[in-house]
C-alpha cells in the first residue's frame, strides 16, 4: 500500500477544473459530518484525484459518472494503472471513496438517481416484496432470501421477457430445485428454497394467476437430521465462565458486556440487539420494548438488573456523543450510526474467545436462555413467550431439553426393575 499524500494546493486548483471539482467541498463535508478520521479523508481525496484524472483522459462528462464508469475504472484501469506518482492502487479504498462520491453527487442533484431495473422479473419481484412485507409481515432477511430464489427461477424461465406463470410446469420446478441443491451445503438452505417457491406460488394463486396445480407439491422439504440431536447450549459452568470474563477494562468492552448480557439474559437475536433504541428502555418500570422484531410485533420484556446495569455503564462511560437514538452505536466512522447485526455477532464471538470457550455462534446464547428457563421449571409455553415465537411448534425443539418432564414419561429400561 502506498504512502498517503495529502492533496497540495496544485491538486486542489486542478480538481476545481474537472467535472467533480465543484462537489469536492460537499464530499469533504459529508465525510467530516460522519466523523471520518483526517487520514481516511486524505486517503479518499487521493483516490478521488486519481479517478478525476482518469475521467479527464476518457473525456467523461459529469452526467456520465455512475456505477458503470466506476466499475470500468476499478476493473480495467486500476489493475493496469501506470499513472505517474503519487497515486494509490488499493481497490478497496478506491471503491469506498468512489461509493461515497456517488452518494454526494446524487444528493447534490449532479447526476441521475440510480436507475431501477425495469424488466418484467424485476417488476414482479418488487410487487412480491410489497406483499411479503405488508401482507405477511416477513423480516427483511427472509424477504431478500425469497426474492433471490424466486428471481433465479423466473430469470431461468423467462430471461428479460414477459412472465407467464401458466408456462411453469412441475418438471421445471423440479429441475430448478435440483440445480439449487448443488449450491446448498445444508438441509436448512434447501428448506428455504422450498419455502420461498411455495410462498410465491401461493401469492400468484391469490392474484388469480393460472398456477399449475402440481407446482406446490413438486418439492418436498429435505430431511434435516440436525434436529435429531439436542440443541447446543452452554453448560452452567460455561455460563459462569462467560459471565466471569465480563467487566474487564479495554476498548469497547462496556459495549461488549452489554451486548452479551442482552443475548444471555433476554435471549435477544443479534438483529434485535442492534436495533435497540434509547426510547425502548423504561428505566422506572424496568422494562424493555422490542420493536420491529422477526415476528413484526412489539413485545415488552422485563429488564433484568444485570442487563440494565451493563447497559447503563456503557451509556454513562463509553457511548460516544451522538444524535442517534440507537443504544449501541458505532465507535468508528461512519459515526452517528447504529451498529449492525454483524458487529453484534462478532462481539459475542470475541467474548467467547476471551472466556476461553470454543464457540462462535451468537444464537447459542438464545438456546442457553431457553434451557435455563426449562431447568427453572418454566413450561414450553412460557419459553415460547419469552423467546417471542409466533408458533409453539418453533419451541418444540426445546422439549428435548426438558429433563424434568421427560423423566415423568420415560419408560423403564427393558429388563430393569420398574
Amino acid at each position: 500500500m502506498g504512502i498517503i499524500r495529502h492533496p497540495n494546493h496544485t491538486d486542489v486548483d486542478w480538481l476545481a477544473k474537472v467535472p467533480v471539482g465543484p462537489y469536492i467541498g460537499a464530499f469533504k463535508q459529508y465525510l467530516t459530518e460522519r466523523r471520518y478520521a483526517s487520514s481516511t479523508l486524505a486517503g479518499y481525496m487521493v483516490c478521488i484525484t486519481h479517478f478525476a484524472r482518469w475521467t479527464r483522459t476518457k473525456r467523461l462528462r459529469l452526467h456520465r459518472i455512475d456505477e458503470v464508469s466506476v466499475a470500468e475504472f476499478l476493473d480495467d484501469h486500476l489493475p493496469k494503472c501506470h499513472c505517474a506518482a503519487p497515486v494509490r492502487r488499493d481497490r478497496g479504498e478506491h471503491s469506498a471513496a468512489l461509493g461515497h462520491l456517488l452518494v454526494v453527487l446524487r444528493s447534490q442533484g449532479a447526476i441521475s438517481p440510480m436507475a431501477l431495473s425495469t424488466t418484467a422479473v424485476d417488476e414482479e419481484l418488487r410487487c412480491y416484496d410489497e406483499h411479503m412485507n405488508h401482507a405477511r409481515g416477513l423480516a427483511p432477511k427472509t424477504r431478500s432470501t425469497a426474492l433471490r430464489i424466486v428471481g433465479r427461477l423466473l430469470t431461468s424461465r423467462f430471461g428479460s421477457g414477459a412472465i407467464n406463470i401458466a408456462a411453469i410446469k412441475p418438471e421445471h420446478v423440479r429441475s430448478f430445485f435440483a440445480q439449487q441443491s448443488k449450491l446448498c451445503s445444508k438441509p436448512a438452505s434447501l428448506a428455504s428454497v422450498v419455502a420461498s417457491l411455495r410462498g410465491y406460488f401461493r401469492y400468484c394463486t391469490s392474484l388469480g394467476e393460472p398456477v399449475h396445480g402440481g407446482l406446490i407439491g413438486a418439492m418436498t422439504y429435505p430431511a434435516n437430521w440436525q434436529l435429531s440431536s439436542l440443541p447446543k447450549t452452554l453448560t452452567t459452568e460455561e455460563v459462569a465462565q462467560l459471565v466471569e470474563s465480563l467487566g474487564k477494562p479495554g476498548r469497547s468492552m462496556r459495549r461488549a458486556d452489554a451486548i452479551v448480557r442482552c443475548a444471555l439474559d433476554l435471549g435477544l437475536r443479534s438483529g434485535e440487539v442492534a436495533r435497540l433504541s434509547l426510547d425502548d428502555i423504561d428505566w422506572r418500570a424496568g422494562t424493555l420494548t422490542l420493536r420491529h422484531t422477526k415476528g413484526c410485533r412489539e413485545d415488552v420484556l422485563p429488564l433484568p438488573t444485570t442487563t440494565g446495569q451493563a447497559i447503563a455503564a456503557y451509556l454513562k462511560h463509553e457511548r460516544p456523543t451522538t444524535t442517534n437514538r440507537a443504544v449501541f452505536v458505532r465507535h468508528t466512522a461512519p459515526r452517528d450510526e447504529p451498529v449492525g447485526g454483524d458487529l453484534v455477532r462478532k462481539t459475542i464471538r470475541q467474548a467467547y474467545a476471551r472466556a476461553g470457550l470454543p464457540y462462535t455462534r451468537s444464537h447459542l446464547l438464545r438456546h442457553t436462555m431457553a434451557n435455563r428457563l426449562l431447568a427453572a421449571g418454566s413450561s414450553l409455553k412460557e419459553v415460547a413467550d419469552v423467546l417471542r415465537h409466533r408458533s409453539l411448534n418453533t419451541t418444540m425443539i426445546y422439549a428435548k431439553l426438558d429433563s424434568r418432564n421427560l423423566v415423568a414419561v420415560a419408560l423403564p429400561w427393558p429388563g430393569s426393575a420398574a
